[in-house]
This record gives structure tokens, C-alpha cells and sequence, in this order.
């Protein structure tokens, strides 16, 4: 599999990643062995998880199969700090509750450091130069390699990143962004891309396949027994993307599946895959199967015609202050 640099770094990283959201919960360890395996088979280094991902079971996972299965040297581990079960605070990212939370993530993978640590999202009850405090401690105590956020809109990462870059040297730079991104989802390229290719961020798009829509399964009302849609607690993440303008998009994924003879997963992945700015596109797969297809997208590249057509169709309406107001 192609390796790209995890934005202005030298890290480089598989151009797909695998997602391990369901780990610990719908995935058991006999399932996650087989993705693990197949991933590592194809050549993609580049895993992502959480510390809240099946309450820290997909750490423990993930750690359990790194121990036996696929060498820790092999793989690019990222995972997140900050959200909390809590319903009143949502997000701590506080100085205290980040570094602990490292630790209990460290001893669940079974490893003395991860190579992209992520704060999970902006924590509006924590100052920020706080929260960036406990990335710069990370990365100085060799418990982390790299650093990142999730969940920033535009104004927050550029602050976070700007603060970062004020003092080189003393500071980590944030070296990527992950986010919600597909043809479904664009609302990343109103402020938030731009800001990352600007500031040298790699984007790490979750839900590349709008949350299992653009596969197409879900044409004409239809709900496959064992799909998330059908899946109690997974539904209501799958339900927005299940409306006229989704189906409008899935519907032009699929035209140009059967005009190129891929697969409509195959067109979706290859066009936020290779979107400026994106690093690697997390792919959550559910069987060794599931992920087999999504990863033979390596051979494809979409031809011009075709990804414009899917600009066009898919296309978020942004104007004012986004193009010069004498255009509107």
C-alpha cells in the first residue's frame, strides 16, 4: 500500500487506515484478529482508536493482538483523549485528565508509547494553552510520538495550530486533524481544509464511506439485517444519511461504479482518498471480508471526468465570507 507523510512531518503512513470504533462491542477478538491480519497482509500501518472505543476494550484489543499477532514495530498506533461519560461535560481536556488518560491507554495497548496521540475534541470549559500543554508533555516524556485533534472546527484548529507554531522548538506541532469527511459529509472544506493545508495538518477523514451509505446497501428503503442501520445503538448515527440528498449522491456514486465496473465503495473511498489535503481516509470495516473490498481500492484512481461529476453532485452550498461577496 502507498505511504503518504502525515502532514508537515516525516511520518509516513499508510494511504488507508483501519477504524476500530466497533472493537470490544460488535467486534470480538477472533474478528478483530482477521482485520488486524488482513490489514497488516495488504500493507496499511496506520490504526485508529480511542480510549472511550467499547468503554477501552479496543485498546485492550488492539494490545492483545500486537503482543502475538502483527509486531508493534509494524503498525502506526493513533488514538484520543477527552471525551468522557459524563452527561453534563461531555469533553475534559484538562491538563490532569489527558495525561491520565494516556496512561491507562498506554497500559491497555501494552506499549511504552503511541505514535499519534489525538485530543478527542475542543473542550470549551479548558483552556486551550492547557490542553496543548498536556500534547507538549506527551511528546517530551516519549509517551507520544506525534500529536493531533479531532473534532476542531476552523477557527479552533488554526488557534491550536498557530499557538503550537509560535514557539518551534518548545512546542509540538499538531501534525494532523481527523474529522468526518465523504461525499455526504463536506462540511470540512468550508474552513477547516483549507486551514490544514495551510498549516501543514494532515487530514484523517472518519467515515470516508458515509457511515456505510455510499456502499449502497441502503438503496430503496433497504436495510440489511446485519448493517449498522439495522443495529440498535448504531441506527441514529446512520439515519441522517438517509435522506433525498443522500440518495441523489449514492445514486451518482453508483452510475459511475457501473460505468468504471468497480464497486460504488470502491468510488466513494478513492475520491475523499485522494481529496487535497487528506492523508488517509479510516476505514471501519465489520469482516475481514468488508475490509478485503475496501482495500483494493488501492489499484483505482479516479479519472477527471468522473471525480468532477461527483464534485458537482455532491457539492455543499458555501458562499459568503467563503467566495468574494461581489460574486453573489
Amino acid at each position: 500500500m502507498e505511504q503518504r507523510h502525515l502532514g508537515r512531518t516525516g511520518l509516513r503512513v499508510s494511504r488507508i487506515g483501519l477504524g476500530t470504533l466497533t472493537w470490544g462491542r460488535d467486534t470480538d477478538e477472533h474478528d478483530a484478529a482477521d482485520l488486524l491480519k488482513t490489514f497488516w497482509d495488504a500493507g496499511g500501518t496506520l490504526v485508529d482508536t480511542a480510549n472511550v472505543y467499547g468503554d477501552g476494550e479496543a485498546e485492550y484489543l488492539l494490545g492483545r493482538l500486537m503482543d502475538g499477532l502483527v509486531p508493534r514495530r509494524d503498525l502506526v498506533i493513533s488514538t484520543k483523549a477527552g471525551s468522557v461519560p459524563d452527561p453534563d461535560r461531555r469533553f475534559d481536556c484538562s491538563r490532569g485528565h489527558l495525561l491520565s488518560a494516556l496512561d491507562a491507554s498506554l497500559a491497555r495497548l501494552g506499549t511504552d508509547y503511541v505514535d499519534v496521540w489525538h485530543v478527542h475534541a475542543y473542550d470549551p470549559a479548558t483552556p486551550l494553552e492547557e490542553t496543548l500543554q498536556a500534547l507538549d508533555i506527551a511528546v517530551a516524556s516519549g509517551r507520544v510520538r506525534y500529536a493531533g485533534v479531532s473534532n476542531f472546527c476552523g477557527w479552533q484548529l488554526a488557534k491550536a495550530a498557530t499557538w503550537q507554531l509560535a514557539a518551534p522548538g518548545a512546542r509540538t506541532r499538531l501534525a494532523s486533524t481527523q474529522m468526518e469527511y465523504s461525499l455526504l459529509q463536506r462540511g470540512v472544506e468550508r474552513e477547516v481544509l483549507p486551514a490544514a493545508l495551510d498549516l501543514g495538518i494532515g487530514m484523517l477523514p472518519s467515515s470516508p464511506l458515509g457511515r456505510g451509505v455510499l456502499t449502497g446497501k441502503y438503496r430503496g428503503d433497504a436495510t440489511p439485517a446485519d448493517s449498522r442501520g439495522a443495529s440498535e445503538h448504531l441506527a441514529p448515527f446512520v439515519a441522517p444519511y438517509l435522506d433525498d440528498t443522500a440518495s441523489r449522491i449514492v445514486d451518482a456514486v453508483t452510475t459511475a461504479a457501473d460505468g468504471l465496473a468497480v464497486t460504488a465503495l470502491q468510488v466513494a473511498l478513492a475520491w475523499v482518498r485522494d481529496r487535497p489535503g487528506v492523508t488517509a481516509p479510516i476505514v471501519g470495516a465489520r469482516t475481514a471480508q468488508q475490509l478485503t473490498a475496501a482495500l483494493s481500492v488501492e489499484a483505482l484512481s479516479l479519472p477527471d471526468e468522473i471525480c468532477r461529476a461527483l464534485d458537482d453532485v455532491s457539492a455543499p452550498v458555501h458562499r459568503y465570507p467563503d467566495h468574494d461577496w461581489s460574486t453573489l
